[in-house]
């Protein structure tokens, strides 16, 4: 772990560059400390299908988060952060008894804080782990901590929230959201890649960016279509169009966020995605469940 300490010991390891000395057990923003904190561990159906598969997918759920949406359904350890602490050696003997379970994959949820323990744990678990790495981002990245992950990530699977600095100020607290996710999604794009699939049709390599439509929010989600139409082909990504958008958390308190997407907003959205011809997924409307939000757990329980 000694290599990466430099990273922890003052932490810039997201835009928000809190420089936290972790090691000394300060945290910044995201609560993170100098250990991996998780709350689940386990096959995962719920993803795209490329990802999931039959077998599913092997996630892990991080705790702490660089955004702290007002609408998180992960909030329970987004914001307080529950979850146990694993070393690196334990973080690494996780992912192997996911891929032990047939996992198709290692799918890393909110990694940001933990890229040095993972790539610490990665280092670990070495030619052991044969399956391909996910990162399941909420977008909002530094360039230089995906530079870390050249090379040990094979997926990328970013959220793109806002187009807007208003939205995003207002909702996730990061008014400078599109400058740093645009920038991000680019760059995992020169590290992933466009889509390899493998001969079962399962992802190997490649980015998908999901989109989440909100309720009032559909001219903006327009112009973060418009904004990938000209930015990348349809043959270099896919677009995952999520209508799972469940009031939760604090949105219940805020007016245009206290009602679910309609039909309409989200199928306005679908038919700009496939007029800019981008292959990808679109959610069936009853994944707009509460039930679909996983269990989390306060101590190790595999």
């Amino acid at each position: 772990m000694e290599r990466y300490n430099d990273k922890l010991k003052s932490c810039t390891l997201c835009p928000r560059k809190c420089g936290a000395d972790r090691l000394a057990g300060k945290s910044g923003f995201c609560h993170a400390g100098a250990k991996a904190r998780i709350a689940r561990a386990a096959l995962h159906m719920w993803e795209e299908p490329p990802v999931s598969g039959k077998n599913g997918s092997g996630t892990v759920f991080f705790s702490g988060c660089n955004l702290q949406c007002c609408f998180c359904q992960n909030y329970e350890i987004s914001e307080f952060c529950k979850g146990f602490e694993l070393t690196s050696e334990e973080l690494a003997d996780t992912f192997l008894m996911l891929q032990d379970k047939g996992a198709h994959n290692i799918n890393l949820v909110t990694a940001a804080p933990y890229v040095p323990v993972i790539l610490e744990a990665l280092d670990i678990a070495g030619d052991r782990l044969t399956i391909p790495i996910v990162y399941n981002s909420g977008g909002y990245e530094s360039l230089e901590t995906l530079e870390m992950l050249r090379g040990k990530v094979d997926i990328f699977l970013p959220d793109l929230k806002y187009y807007s600095p208003q939205l995003s100020a207002e909702y996730s607290g990061a008014a400078d959201y599109f400058d740093k996710a645009s920038r991000a999604l680019i760059k995992m794009w020169e590290l992933a890649g466009p889509p390899v699939f493998d001969e079962n049709g399962m992802l190997r390599r490649g980015v998908i960016v999901r989109h989440l439509v909100l309720p009032n929010c559909r001219h903006d989600s327009a112009k973060l279509v418009g904004w990938l139409a000209d930015s990348f082909t349809p043959q270099e990504i896919l677009v995952s169009l999520m209508s799972q958008y469940v009031p939760m958390h604090k949105a219940m308190d805020i007016k245009a966020l206290s009602r679910r997407t309609s039909t309409f907003e989200y199928n306005y959205i679908c038919n700009m995605v496939s007029a800019c011809g981008f292959d990808g997924y679109f959610q069936q409307r009853g994944s707009a469940e509460e039930k679909y939000v996983p269990e989390f757990y306060d101590k190790k329980y595999y």
